[in-house]
């Protein structure tokens, strides 16, 4: 390459035919339609080459492959061709002549034909244009975006250059109104900006997106990328991006919509409307994606929302394909037969085989993916799992990161007959002190079960293993204890969950939450939701201050996160001190902006405040309208189906609460078929505990004849067991009653669930509902009931029933140890003796 290119220099020096005047020159290298028609006109001219010809040229060489599609372009070709190479030589002893924006322009050219980031040229105008800028001249507002895009795609991210774009922007926020220009800006510096500079950026871009009619999709991409870059869920924004994404659906091909979708997925976002969308347009061109990269990303964006023939055929093309597959597109095939619950053992049997090729390419973390992957998806292939055991144990030797040591720990766990070595058990030692929360459970996890199935085979195994927990404990206590930021506190919880967790450390994180308490603010308050939810706790201090900095910030909290405050109230059955305030503010702000939630997030919705007992009558009307449960069901096809299945059971659970607790609103109970396929469809049996109290109630009644056992009342709930006493509290035999009975598999069922019921019984006489409540009825370590089982008491008494519920803490208990004392503490209960 040096020799070559002394003979350009050398050439260019004594080069002497008829060449054209510049300007003739210029206008012949714009007009160019074919690259070689630019690298003939270098050729004959090169003496003649100012730097703006050097400028320009690049540039149309770049405008060139532009207008070709990406699998027509001809980087290759033209960055090998000498003339390219007499251009960049050009370019590079011209550069401080070159105007300021023709240094950038030249730079965005040379980048974009696929020339090495830190090629000599490249290094040049980067140099040139940071000197210009320590000067003060100050570049247009386009050729800044397009500078500092260079310099992103250079992955200078952390470079003080990046840091000197970072102040201009600053300093000229105000000034931009163009959202392509301000979009490129923002993920160009989003590696070096405050948090402060942050809330600016996007304060401004929603401002532009609301101002403008059209905006072009690609800068929706570029905001939702920087979202992503600096970590922040911010829904509005996102929803506003969503927006332009259907707005511009017919010009988004296969590239666009995977790169959404992986947005999506970072954000924790996710709509089903673009997912119809997408669906629709892809599986109207499944044929068309051919080639390995482009069929890779529609696996990934169709498969796991495709119907049953479209999932054949993708699953046949990925088992012809697998062969051409890179080790990255593997990897994502992988990543979506798990997401698809897919175990289609041909194409797991061909993927492992194209995995062997790979293994060596990928880095450690990918590793750990790749094997969760397998593991998850039960591949057996011995010889796979037994090289990846090779590499992740070579990585965990020579690992320095407790993040990268603890994931390696993690999922070697999770392989099959893996024998551990001392030196596993030592490295985890080593990196204890350094870990973060997520880190000491993923090791906790690890250590429990290898004890637990005995594969510690060393010398006194168990011994150094219950020393390292114990240290382990000790050192989630400290991290706990040293904790005084809130914000970060929770960042590390996001990730944390599991036995060890519920078991070790719960308790310190709750109270360490509460002495943190007065650092909860409207930025934090979801999160903190969102983790109490998850671990189940009802730490009244902690819930009585997410109520009130609700409603004192009521206004500035988005309608989706209002929901999943609510969710947490609701679900725990806890009522703060202004609790009517709490509530009425929170529907209040929900119900006058109820288009941000998406069909099923409104279901969802109303079910939290069914719970609460609220049925705000324009969420309810909303709702059981034809038109929006037949646009439900389109959109439930396509979410995942364990969403699916929640959204379907919670409509059922709404329309029964609103037929039972507001017949004013005329809603029909429309579920009846529902819950038979739901009822035949499940796993509820008789299980002993029900058979045992069963028994015991027929000794106390006299008869099996007066108790059923697992009785469906109308509206389908399932209870443990049934009886009736009379006026008198005698029990009343059911035979005598002349109640018809089917037993399908020990379930009780009525003919006509809905309407049967109410077979007269004798005045005074009561239906008693015996329930035996276990530890998912209540809220952790305590003995208040949540929302799901009190508003069954709630249900069932308006049905009719006197609700005896028993508690698994009082059944349980020392007191009740004998039969003697359980049959009297039901006879108690059940004859309302105090």
């Amino acid at each position: 390459m040096l020799c070559l290119r002394q003979v350009c220099l050398f050439t260019l020096r004594h080069y002497q035919v008829r060449t054209l005047s510049s300007d003739l020159l210029l206008s012949h290298l714009i007009s160019c339609t074919h690259e070689d028609e630019v690298f003939s006109l270098v050729g004959r001219n090169k003496a003649r080459l100012s730097e703006k010809h050097v400028g320009v040229a690049l540039n149309v060489l770049w405008q060139l492959q532009k207008k070709r599609s990406f699998l027509l372009r001809t980087s290759d070709y033209i960055r090998n061709h000498p003339q390219f190479l007499t251009l960049c030589i050009l370019a590079e002893n011209k550069v401080e002549h070159m105007e300021d924006e023709a240094i950038v322009d030249t730079l965005y050219s040379i980048l974009r034909l696929n020339v090495e980031d830190h090629d000599s040229l490249a290094e040049v105008l980067v140099a040139e244009a940071w000197k210009r800028l320590e000067r003060q001249v100050l570049l247009s507002l386009p050729a800044l975006s397009k500078f500092a895009l260079c310099l992103y795609k250079q992955h200078r991210h952390f470079s003080p250059i990046i840091g000197k774009v970072a102040h201009i922007v600053d300093m000229k926020l105000d000034s931009i109104q163009d959202i392509r220009i301000l979009s490129v800006l923002m993920i160009s510096i989003s590696d070096v900006i405050s948090q402060s500079f942050r809330d600016r950026l996007l304060h401004k871009a929603e401002q532009l997106v609301e101002e403008k009619d059209e905006v072009h999709f690609n800068c929706a991409k570029r905001i939702l990328q920087f979202l992503q870059n600096v970590k922040l869920k911010y829904h509005p924004l996102v929803e506003k991006c969503n927006h332009i994404f259907l707005k511009s659906a017919s010009h988004l091909d296969i590239h666009s919509i995977s790169l959404i979708f992986v947005l999506y997925e970072q954000l924790g976002f996710d709509n089903a409307e673009f997912r119809l969308v997408a669906k629709q347009l892809l599986s109207e061109a499944v044929d068309d994606y051919c080639d390995p990269e482009t069929f890779t990303k529609l696996f990934f964006t169709l498969g796991p929302m495709a119907g049953p023939k479209v999932r054949e055929r993708l699953l046949l093309t990925a088992v012809h394909m697998a062969e051409e597959f890179s080790s990255h597109q593997a990897l994502v095939i992988l990543k979506t037969m798990q997401k698809m619950k897919c175990r289609n053992s041909h194409l797991l049997k061909r993927m492992a085989a194209v995995l062997q090729k790979h293994l060596d390419s990928y880095h450690v973390l990918q590793l750990v993916k790749l094997t969760q992957y397998l593991v998850v998806l039960r591949c057996h292939n011995l010889e796979l799992f037994a090289r990846l055991k090779g590499l992740l144990f070579g990585f965990l030797k020579s690992s320095v990161i407790p993040a990268d040591t603890a994931a390696i720990i993690r999922v070697l766990a999770m392989l099959p007959s893996f024998p551990v070595e001392e030196i596993i058990i030592n490295k985890a030692a080593a990196v204890l002190p350094q870990c973060r929360l997520h880190h000491l459970k993923c090791i906790a996890t690890a250590l429990v079960k290898w004890n637990h199935y005995d594969q510690l085979h060393w010398q006194n195994s168990s011994e150094l293993c219950v020393k390292i927990l114990q240290k382990l404990n000790d050192c989630g206590f400290q991290r706990l204890q040293k904790a005084n930021n809130l914000n970060l506190l929770l960042e590390e919880l996001t990730h944390v969950n599991g036995e060890w967790f519920e078991e070790v450390l719960s308790e310190e994180t709750m109270a360490t939450c509460q002495r943190l308490i007065d650092q909860i603010t409207r930025a934090n308050v979801l999160h903190l939701s969102l983790f109490l939810i998850k671990t189940n706790h009802r730490c009244p201090s902690l819930l009585d201050r997410i109520a009130s900095v609700t409603v004192e910030n009521i206004h500035k909290i988005h309608p989706f996160e209002i929901y999943y405050i609510l969710f947490l109230f609701s679900a725990l059955n806890y009522d703060p001190p202004a609790n009517e305030e709490f509530f009425e503010s929170c529907i209040q702000h929900l119900t006058s902006d109820l288009s941000c939630f998406e069909t099923h997030h409104l279901v969802l919705l109303g079910y939290v405040l069914a719970v609460a007992g609220y049925f705000p009558p324009v969420l309810v009307k909303r709702i059981f309208n034809v038109s929006f449960l037949s646009k439900l069901d389109t959109q439930l096809e396509v979410l995942p189906d364990t969403l699916q299945q929640r959204v379907r059971l919670r409509l059922m659970k709404l329309n029964r609460a609103v037929c039972l607790e507001c017949p004013e609103f005329h809603i029909p109970w429309f579920h009846e078929r529902y819950c038979q396929s739901v009822f035949h469809n499940s796993s509820s049996r008789i299980n002993p505990l029900r058979q045992r109290v069963h028994r015991m109630l027929t000794e106390i009644l006299g008869g099996s004849n007066y108790a059923r056992i697992s009785v469906l009342t109308p509206y389908y709930y399932e209870i443990d067991c049934e009886c009736i006493l009379d006026e008198n509290k005698k029990p009343l035999s059911y035979v005598a009653q002349n109640i018809a009975l089917d037993d399908v598999e020990g379930i009780h069922l009525r003919h006509n669930i809905k309407d049967e019921g109410r077979e007269a019984l004798p005045p005074g006489a009561q239906r008693i509902a015996l329930e035996f409540l276990d530890s998912k009825a209540f809220s952790k370590n305590s003995r208040y009931l949540k929302g799901e089982p009190a508003v069954k008491k709630r249900h069932l008494e308006m049905l009719g029933y006197r609700v005896v519920q028993i508690p698994h803490f009082e059944w349980n208990s020392m007191v009740l140890s004998t039969k003697g004392e359980q049959l009297e503490y039901l006879r108690r209960h059940l004859y309302g003796i105090q």
